[in-house]
C-alpha cells in the first residue's frame, strides 16, 4: 500500500511539472531503499540525474518511475529517473541527526510549551548560562513568545510546563512524520531539502 502511495505521489509530481525542456539539475530521482521506503526521510534521499542513471547501467538499482525529459547518446535515447530503488536493502542508522527540522519533527512541530505551531524556533530547556547544552535532551521545540516569555530561566522558574525531551531514534521520527508536512508549509517532497539544517552548540 505504501510503495503504490509513493508511486503515485511521486508521478503526480512528475506531471504537475511536466516539461521536457526543463534543466536537467531539476531532475533529481528519489532513492527508495529495497523495501521501497526512502533511503532517508529528513532531508529526503535524492541523487543527482547522473549519479541515478550511473546507477542504473551498474544494475544496482530499479527504474521506478521516469520524467518526460530524455538524455541520449550516439546509441541509446532514455528517459532521466525520477524514482528508483535500490536493488540491495540498506540497513537505515538507528539514531537521526541532531537537525533543526529533526528537533520540529520529533516536536510535531508545535511549542513544547503552549501548543502554537506559528513562529516556531528552539529552547535550551536548562539556559546555557546555567550549564545547559545544545543535546536532544535539553532542546525543545517554543514558538517565539514563549521563548521570550521562559528567557533564560528554567521551566520551572518560568512556571511553565514542558513535556521532557528525549533522544529520538530514527523510527519514532518516521512515525511522528508519517502527517508532514502540513498543508501551510510544503505541497512536494523537494520543498523538504531546506529544513535540514544543522543546530550548533
Amino acid at each position: 500500500m505504501f510503495k503504490a502511495d509513493l508511486i503515485e505521489r511521486a508521478a503526480h509530481f512528475r506531471r504537475a511539472e511536466d516539461d521536457p525542456s526543463r534543466s536537467l539539475e531539476s531532475c533529481p530521482a528519489l532513492v527508495l531503499n529495497a523495501d521501497y521506503t526512502p533511503l532517508s526521510y529528513y532531508p529526503l534521499s535524492l541523487w543527482p540525474w547522473q549519479t541515478a542513471i550511473k546507477a542504473v547501467f551498474l544494475e544496482r538499482v530499479d527504474i521506478v518511475a521516469s520524467y518526460e525529459r530524455c538524455v541520449h547518446s550516439p546509441s541509446l535515447d532514455m528517459q532521466i529517473p525520477s524514482v528508483i530503488a535500490l536493488r540491495q536493502y540498506v540497513r537505515p542508522s538507528e539514531f537521526p541527526a541532531f537537525t533543526r527540522f529533526n528537533l520540529f519533527l520529533r516536536d510535531r512541530f508545535a511549542c513544547q510549551y503552549c501548543g502554537s505551531e506559528k513562529d516556531l524556533t528552539f529552547d535550551h530547556v536548562i539556559p546555557r548560562r546555567l550549564g545547559g547544552r545544545t543535546t536532544w535532551e535539553n532542546i525543545a521545540t517554543a514558538c517565539a513568545p514563549c521563548n521570550m516569555k521562559k528567557g533564560g530561566r528554567t521551566p520551572q522558574q518560568a512556571h511553565m510546563n514542558l513535556v521532557r525531551p528525549i533522544r529520538p531514534t530514527s523510527w519514532q521520527l518516521h512515525q511522528h512524520g508519517k502527517a508532514f508536512p502540513p498543508n501551510y508549509l510544503h505541497e512536494t517532497w523537494r520543498d523538504w531539502l531546506y529544513w535540514d539544517i544543522e543546530l550548533e552548540a
